[in-house]
């Protein structure tokens, strides 16, 4: 049999600077890079184990286990396949068919799919809508308290930063809320976790879920899974067939290259967060800058609190309307100077990141926008 081609090979991409926030977060460092070659093979990670991934000692999975459940403020912490999958795994061991949750309306498709695979009701805590697209605590209390009223409520989901607009909402006044009412809470951090400080117990909440590929520097797809210690009976129960397998994980979780990356990148990844102030002044600077320009405006909450940022753009859509490129104009422009992220053909609004970039990398982001507005502006 003769194999196709299938382009495997990322080298330019990799080295251009990539504005989309999907990726900003999982920049793999030196010591990721070096683990992803050493544990490339499938099952790379379980050379020494005796049944339970998490009880491996080489490498030094339980060790690592112990320090990420520290840097996330959890009693008990489990790596999973990704955010979803630990939402999942929430939604399952707490909820039965039929049961209801409460959402916010800013969540990601996945804690829809969740709760569908579980057979579970969603009732959904509306957004502000256009500009700010905010999840109000107060709006959140008054849904899930009707919800209550008309029957159980077995949990609440809160997105903690959404994709969307790059919203920070008020988890830790959320978890109150719901702490009051008796309703755990489960906070969906992929966007938070790995980027900015997400301490469980400090906001409140019962369970964190984040993202390692999309928010804490490593190769895809892995999550994590913390809770507080009242859950790990429910969550962590073990199969009656299999004593050593906990059923919610299906035995092991995601195992070989991402788990080492995920191990490799966590000392960067502490580090990092603790520099989240200046990756916000960054943030803010860009929306300053671009706006000023004209045509341009900042979706979301303002001001910025995440470094996603969703930017209306009609100047842009103006351009391609008379260009001879019309909607791919900007995408090849930006290509041009080595910028990538932005989809082809997407001129009326975009989301970027510059999460991780040098304040010089910025000042270049800033700069080309600015080249291409003066080039092509009629």
């Amino acid at each position: 049999m003769e194999c196709a081609d299938y382009g495997i090979t990322r080298s330019l991409e990799r080295d251009n600077l990539n504005l989309n926030p999907l990726q900003r977060g999982g920049v793999l460092p030196a010591a990721a890079r070096k683990a992803l070659y050493e544990f490339g093979d499938g099952y790379s990670v379980c050379d020494y184990c005796a049944g339970r991934l998490d009880q491996v000692t080489r490498p030094a999975v339980n060790s690592f286990l112990d320090d990420l459940a520290d840097f996330v403020d959890a009693d008990a912490v489990r790596t999973v396949h990704g955010a979803r999958e630990g939402k999942f795994a929430v939604m399952h061991a707490l909820c039965e068919a039929g049961d209801t949750i409460v959402a916010d309306g800013n969540a990601h498709y996945t804690t829809h799919l969740a709760a569908e695979r579980n057979n579970l009701e969603i009732v959904e805590v509306p957004s502000t809508g256009y500009p700010d697209y905010e999840i109000k605590p107060e709006t959140y209390r008054e849904v899930l308290e009707d919800a209550a009223d008309r029957g159980d409520v077995k949990l609440a989901v809160l997105t903690h930063v959404d994709g969307n607009y790059g919203n920070l909402t008020d988890a830790a006044e959320v978890a109150r809320i719901c702490r009051k009412m008796g309703v755990p809470l489960l906070l969906n951090c992929a966007y938070s976790m790995g980027r900015l400080p997400v301490k469980l117990r400090e906001i409140g909440a019962d369970f964190v879920v984040g993202s390692g590929h999309k928010s804490m520097a490593a190769s895809g797809p892995i999550g994590v899974l913390g809770m507080r210690s009242e859950w790990e009976d429910t969550l962590l129960r073990r199969s009656g067939r299999h004593e050593k397998k906990e059923i919610e994980m299906l035995g092991c979780t995601s195992r070989g290259a991402p788990l080492a990356t995920l191990m490799a990148s966590l000392p960067h990844v502490v580090e990092r967060v603790s520099r989240w102030d200046d990756e916000i002044k960054k943030t803010r600077r860009l929306v300053s800058e671009l706006e000023e320009m004209g045509g341009i405006r900042q979706i979301g909450k303002r001001p910025k609190e995440h470094d996603l940022v969703r930017f209306e753009t009609p100047v842009f859509h103006d351009i391609a309307s008379s260009h001879p490129r019309k909607g791919f104009f900007l995408y090849e422009e930006l290509k041009k100077r080595r910028i990538v992220g932005i989809r082809r053909g997407q001129t009326k609004w975009f989301k970027c990141s510059v999460y991780g970039m040098t304040d010089g990398q910025v000042q270049y982001v800033i700069d080309s926008f600015r080249e291409i507005i003066e080039k092509n502006r009629n």
